[in-house]
């Protein structure tokens, strides 16, 4: 089993290394991963500008390669062939934050994940309520890689995980929940005068509805998403065909 390990929060991420080292048990990891923290950097291309792979030692004395790219463009490079590793698994993780409801379409290690699916490797997404849950979570996932392998997923399909902090009671297979942000602008003057913004505010909050991912953590569950990278509005379509468009 060849499984290339990434994350969004740097090569150098206590929970990259507590992935890394679990996934070694079952099988062949390579780690592309980006240089610097990639957190809420999205689904990123990088097409205006060239892409650096760098040989790097992690924190185990082990090799691996630097991306000055995104997540994503870390899967993509591997993809592409800037190395000679072809994964039959993608690892994304181990976030120490949860990535939620619509966190997915921030989240630099959910989307690693998606550009895995885009090009038909069954790829997970790892993520945790707190640190403390590097062990349980990295141990699942040497768990349940194997599994997808040998069962597979859809094309265009993931699977997010996201274990919580407290005593685990079991796994839950869930649907996104409601996600709520408190975003606040915080409006400064540079030494200038220009104006600048930092966007802030308090951590975000969910809605911890039964079968949802957050309801999932706030239980004591780990969650299991799958998710799709079709997001049409099927439910929508419907009403749409009736609205008088232009033509």
């Amino acid at each position: 089993m060849r499984i290339l390990v990434t994350n969004d929060d740097g090569y150098l991420a206590p929970g990259l290394m507590a992935l890394k080292q679990a996934l070694e048990k079952i099988g062949e990891v390579t780690v592309v991963a980006p240089d610097q923290n990639w957190s809420a950097g999205g689904h990123v291309k990088t097409l205006h500008k060239p892409l650096r792979l760098t040989q790097v030692t992690l924190s185990d004395g082990s090799q691996a390669y630097a991306s000055s790219g995104a997540p994503s463009d870390c899967v993509a490079l591997v993809m592409l062939g800037a190395i000679d590793f072809k994964p039959d698994l993608i690892v994304s993780g181990i976030n120490p934050n949860p990535n939620l409801g619509h966190d997915v379409t921030y989240s630099g290690t959910v989307t690693a994940a998606m550009e895995g699916a885009l090009v038909g490797v069954p790829s997970i997404a790892v993520s945790v309520e707190a640190e403390s849950a590097y062990p349980i979570a990295s141990d699942f996932a040497a768990k349940l890689a194997p599994i997808v392998l040998e069962r597979g997923l859809p094309r265009d399909v993931l699977l997010n995980v996201n274990v919580p902090a407290q005593a685990i009671k079991g796994v839950q297979i869930t649907r996104m929940g409601h996600r709520v942000y408190h975003d606040e602008l915080d409006a400064r003057i540079d030494p200038r005068g220009k104006p600048y913004y930092w966007i802030g505010g308090q951590a975000p909050t969910g809605v911890p509805d039964d079968g949802t991912d957050i309801g999932a953590l706030h239980n004591g569950f780990i969650s299991v998403t799958p998710i799709q990278l079709d997001m049409t509005a099927t439910k929508f379509v419907e009403t749409l065909q009736a609205w008088p468009l232009p033509q």
